[in-house]
């Protein structure tokens, strides 16, 4: 028996909740229902008491609404929504949930998942993961920016730094979509100059420029031989510098996709040669991985765990 042994929690892994325990427990008992063909009202109670104990954290409420419905499968959130037609919280899963099969290609009516997100809106005005999905529906259907530009200002009203919508925006705002670099490039600068440091969108920055760094090795040639001077760019650079800096500071973000954010970190100080900081920050993941953007290299958590046992090593479980 080796002297010492690696704690079985700092094992590279992959979960869709990251660190949030509660909406762990809820997926498992979501996902072992629905593996028996089951539908357990229980579950049903449980899956609502977690998105309800979200509170007015609107940020980890759409987190946990998010995870959930990838979980859910098709039939539970349209039941739950029959059975409680006035639950915001039921209105929103059935809404996600819509979403996620017409990312799979299913044939979904997402002019009906609007006035899903619309009554939703109507039962908890304060919430911005109504118009966020809402949002999302607009991007998916490569609706014009007039169709936008209202929603977003919903948004921006009641959760002024909201991680999801904002990549929601980013998205729709790429040149991959409905936008170009320059609108991109607008969104940041409008945003470096007012958000906090540890706001809830403080990755968007670097997913942008990872996304600009992926397309460049898509598009291979001289445009992948030179990806990797995107992060020697001075507004990359100043953005990984700050983001090195304040990140892996125990505390420093405490929103709900904190996790994630750290791997985006980790992955672009990987792709900018800057492994020191990118060992500091794997540890700092504990061994939580996400599946974007190691995906981008291969299997998500076989490239993670190379990473993450070359570099963090076994200074993860002191």
């Amino acid at each position: 028996m080796p002297a010492f042994r690696r704690r079985k929690g700092s094992l590279p892994r992959l979960l869709p909740e990251l660190d949030d325990i509660a909406l762990g427990q809820a997926r498992r008992r979501l996902e072992t229902c629905w593996s028996r063909g089951q539908l357990d009202t229980s579950v049903l109670a449980l899956v609502a008491n977690v998105i309800d104990d979200a509170g007015h954290d609107w940020d980890r409420r759409a987190h946990r609404v998010g995870v959930l419905a990838a979980a859910a499968g098709r039939a539970l959130p349209g039941i739950w929504r029959q059975n409680s037609p006035q639950d915001p919280g039921a209105l929103l899963l059935h809404a996600w949930s819509e979403l996620i099969q017409a990312g799979q290609g299913s044939p979904i009516d997402l002019a009906g998942t609007r006035e899903t997100c619309q009554l939703a809106a109507g039962l908890l005005p304060a919430d911005p993961t109504p118009w966020t999905l809402y949002l999302a529906t607009l991007r998916m259907e490569r609706r014009p920016s007039r169709d936008l530009s209202p929603i977003w200002r919903e948004i921006k009203a009641r959760d002024p730094w909201n991680r999801e919508a904002h990549l929601q925006a980013l998205g729709y705002l790429s040149p991959d979509e409905c936008g170009s670099s320059s609108l991109i490039l607008d969104l940041l600068d409008g945003m470096r100059s007012d958000m906090p440091l540890d706001a809830p969108a403080a990755g968007l920055e670097l997913t942008a420029h990872l996304h600009n760094h992926q397309r460049a090795v898509v598009t291979g040639g001289l445009s992948a031989l030179s990806a990797g001077e995107i992060w020697r760019r001075p507004d990359a650079a100043k953005a990984l510098d700050q983001a090195a800096h304040y990140w892996p500071s125990p505390g420093f973000l405490h929103h709900a996709a904190a996790l994630a954010d750290l791997n985006v970190l980790a992955y672009a100080l990987l792709k900018s040669a800057r492994m020191a900081e990118a060992a500091t920050v794997l540890r700092t993941t504990k061994g939580l991985a996400t599946p974007w953007p190691w995906s981008l290299d291969g299997d998500p958590l076989e490239r993670f765990s190379h990473f993450f046992g070359r570099y963090a090593g076994d200074a993860s479980s002191r």
